[in-house]
């Protein structure tokens, strides 16, 4: 085992105590629930497989985003401006560091712990085994070979560091072998220092390479194990003294200089390919490398010793997804589920019909995305549809709304706008932009300097009446019914004319940079959602101080936003009761005495990923309760354009309150609470252990109904404030 670099301590610091929760802690804390879902054995064996590479996933995206910011800053010697920026707590950019390295250090320890002590042994249990060369059988090295030499050797591109061959030039986490080498063939009395061999493991080939095995049994050895044991025929006339897998992760925060781009889409097209060559900012190593390997790789690549991390195990956790596809034993995963397909009213013959007499709130995946496909099928191909309007932020390759829009565009007129910047999807959007600017549709790229977050769409349908009607979906999650299957989301579709001359409003903000006087009853972000936001939890802290009913439940993926936060400090104060269910970051530190005593924060970590965004108001019996596109971060509320619209159904309120937001409020199964340190504990609450999504699944197959949320002080109706008036009602 080699010397592991030492992570220096950080320096000695006491910041003053903050009002906030740092955003990089707190999301490591995130990062930290989804392990412990990985480590818990009560989940299906190969779901907890799932979990453990969705750490490893989203470990990555924090290296390429946040913590190569946090260094891009270091090197533009903006630690004294970043230091008084309360979020950092008083902490320049290099302590700051300095922690989350050695966090983070600690983090990976965790992640191989779990795959060695824990799910290892219980995949072998379970007649699931990942195998080393050496303890391949012959049929199982005849099959490796056989694949070898025809799949994987044709793709291999070895290469040996010397002056005529320097270092290639190793791409964004691209898997990669590092061998130390030695020339065979030398003078008799000559020595000569060992060589770096490298070579990329292709990354259109498999990562686990499947082995004949018995019957119920499943074998497999990972790739580039397979490669490593034929080095030698790669390396001919080479000793090959050792060799480890590695991966460099580079700098993938995206600078565009738009004024000065001909267009958005060419500057973005631009930097895609810079983000592949950005710098490094992390080395991952096996920790069996020779100590040779890794400093010469380190030296390499320029990098501080904190910034390596050695893996007990396989480099890469995330492509152990691999492993979840690959062993098709539903006794190992989550029971197959199908949210409930919308049918009709009897009454109505299709989506628009039903939509003159009703709204209909739906929540994926309990209910099937299906009815949101057919919305804009059905306008694609409707003779009376004239136009339709839609917002694309991540869609599928296969979408079949993206081919009902291309369809469409021959017959009506359609306008897509485009979100390029889509974290990670800016190739494929581009890709689909000129696709559908090639069938005729009209593509827009929303405002320049903002992303075009909201997730609406807009029909206008010649009904039969002869009058122009508009229909809109509003939602909180994409346009991809892949990822709908298993992102927890609201979707709202209306014919309300005022929503729907809202979202009219809203598109024209989008193509034409025109801004309504009024987009109620949308808030619409940069526009009126921060500040729409803050009144009405201002108006709750006064119902309270007035000793009138004063409530807020908020359900969103992130709270950062330090001005939203001091409004909920305020409400906190005046005695407002407000439960946040966020299942990742946030800064507000809760349940602490003067400043937050009324308030509880809790996140759920389930089989899916919560991602709906809900949020109610009381007001003193006169509910309202908004549904939207954004979390309460600074970038959503005042760096995109976003939306959220009220759900006006009293049945549809109804629904939202006591059923959906009042489960999660209950679950006792997968709630953690969050402590004003910014440390999580699972709940403790008493009696029968309540999960909300597993009763959601139940409720949707009609094994459940809502009377088995059992009743808890957070879900409970709420009473008057005890203050006394200060103010006198309005009448």
């Amino acid at each position: 085992m080699p010397t592991k670099p030492k992570t220096r301590a950080p320096k000695a610091h006491s910041p003053a105590p903050s009002r906030y929760l740092t955003r990089d802690d707190s999301w490591l804390a995130f990062n930290q629930r989804v392990l412990e879902e990985a480590q818990d054995a009560s989940n299906p064996l190969l779901e907890r497989v799932k979990f453990l590479a969705i750490t490893a996933s989203n470990l990555d995206e924090f290296v390429e985003i946040r913590l190569a910011g946090l260094l891009q800053r270091i090197e533009d010697g903006q630690g004294h401006a970043a230091a008084l920026h309360e979020e950092d707590q008083g902490l320049p950019p290099e302590v700051r560091f300095e922690r989350l390295s050695a966090h983070m250090q600690s983090f990976v320890a965790a992640q191989y712990a779990c795959w060695n002590t824990s799910l290892i042994p219980a995949l072998a249990e379970n007649k699931i085994r990942v195998l080393e060369w050496d303890e391949l059988d012959k049929a199982a090295r005849a099959h490796a070979l056989h694949f070898y030499q025809n799949e994987v050797d044709p793709l291999l591109t070895p290469v040996t560091i010397d002056p005529s061959h320097p270092f290639p030039r190793v791409l964004n986490k691209a898997l990669c072998l590092a061998l130390l080498l030695r020339r065979k063939r030398v003078g008799r009395l000559r020595v000569t220092p060992a060589e770096l061999g490298v070579v990329t493991v292709p990354r259109s080939l498999p990562r686990l390479v499947a082995l004949p095995a018995p019957a119920g049994e499943h074998r497999f050895i990972f790739l580039h194990h397979l490669i490593q044991a034929q080095a030698e025929t790669m390396f001919r006339g080479y000793t090959v003294l050792s060799g480890a897998a590695f991966r460099v992760t580079r700098n993938s925060n995206l600078y565009l200089q738009e004024e000065e781009s001909r267009s958005v889409l060419e500057s973005v097209r631009t930097e895609l390919h810079n983000r592949r060559k950005g710098d490094a900012v992390r080395l991952e190593i096996e920790a069996s490398a020779d100590p040779e390997i890794s400093e010469r790789l380190r030296i390499n690549f320029e990098l501080d010793p904190a910034q390596v991390f050695f893996t007990d195990g396989p480099v890469n956790l995330s492509r152990l997804m691999n492993l979840y596809t690959a062993v098709a034993d539903p006794a190992l995963k989550y029971p197959p589920f199908e949210g409930t397909k919308h049918k009709h009213s009897h009454n109505a013959t299709d989506i628009f019909t039903e939509l003159h007499q009703h709204d209909l709130l739906l929540h994926h995946p309990f209910d099937s995305y299906d009815t949101v496909v057919s919305f804009i099928e059905d306008a694609a191909t409707d003779p009376a549809v004239v136009s339709i309007k839609q917002t694309l932020y991540r869609t599928s390759a296969d979408s079949s709304i993206f081919q009902e829009l291309v369809e469409a565009a021959a017959v009506k007129d359609v306008t897509v706008v485009v979100e390029l910047m889509a974290r990670f999807d800016e190739a494929s959007n581009i890709r689909w932009a000129r696709m559908l600017e090639d069938a005729g549709v009209q593509v827009f790229h929303g405002i320049l300097g903002l992303k075009t977050h909201c997730k609406l769409a807009l029909v206008v349908r010649r009904d039969e009446d002869g009058e122009l009607r508009r229909y809109a979906h509003l939602g909180t999650g994409n346009y991809n019914p892949v990822t709908a299957r298993f992102y927890t989301d609201i979707s709202l579709l209306t014919a309300d004319p005022a929503i729907t001359h809202a979202v009219h409003n809203v598109f024209n903000y989008l193509t034409a940079h025109a801004e309504a006087q009024d987009f109620r009853p949308l808030l619409v972000a940069p526009l009126t959602l921060a500040d729409g936001l803050i009144a009405l939890i201002a108006r709750e802290a006064e119902h309270a101080r007035a000793g009138r009913k004063a409530r807020i439940i908020a359900k969103m993926n992130s709270l950062l936003d330090h001005k939203v936060i001091d409004a909920l400090y305020i409400a906190s104060q005046a005695g407002v009761s407000i439960d946040l269910i966020i299942r990742g970051i946030c800064a507000l530190r809760p349940g602490v005495p003067g400043l937050s005593e009324n308030i509880r924060v809790r996140s759920i970590v389930d089989r899916f990923l919560e991602h709906s965004r809900i949020v109610l108001f009381s007001n003193d019996g006169h509910e309202e309760i908004y549904c939207g596109s954004a979390d309460w971060m600074p970038r959503n509320l005042y760096e995109r354009c976003e939306t959220a619209f009220p759900v006006s159904d009293p049945a549809q309120r109804t629904r939202l309150r006591d059923e959906i937001l009042a489960a999660y409020l209950a679950d006792n199964v997968k709630a953690r609470l969050l402590d004003g340190d910014g440390s999580y504990h699972r709940t403790t609450n008493p009696g029968t252990p309540f999960s909300a999504q597993d009763f959601l699944i139940r409720l949707s197959e009609g094994r459940a109904t809502a009377t088995e949320i059992p009743a808890t002080a957070a879900s409970a109706p709420q009473k008057k404030s005890p203050h006394k008036p200060r103010t006198k009602r309005r009448q």
